[in-house]
């Protein structure tokens, strides 16, 4: 029962970052297409933050597969 409590815990820990990252990166990847469309003069310092900013997220996601590791490791 316990192990089974493990997998489900890792399972959501992997899963709900990567849905959320994925949310965020769209939405992001949207405003920046909207700003660059807005401000095409813009467009050099628009992707730079924007890649900033998928690197953060994409960070997040990363943390919650080790988690996700490490409880599976735990059993």
């Amino acid at each position: 029962m316990e192990t089974g409590l493990i997998a489900l815990g890792a399972a959501i820990a992997v899963a709900l970052p990567a849905v959320f990252s994925a949310l965020g990166q769209g939405r992001a990847a949207a405003a920046a297409m909207d700003a660059t469309w807005r401000q095409p003069e813009a467009a050099g310092d628009i992707r730079t933050t924007l890649l900033i900013a998928m690197a953060f997220m994409e960070a997040l996601t990363i943390f919650g597969l080790l988690i996700g590791f490490l409880l599976v490791g735990k059993f």
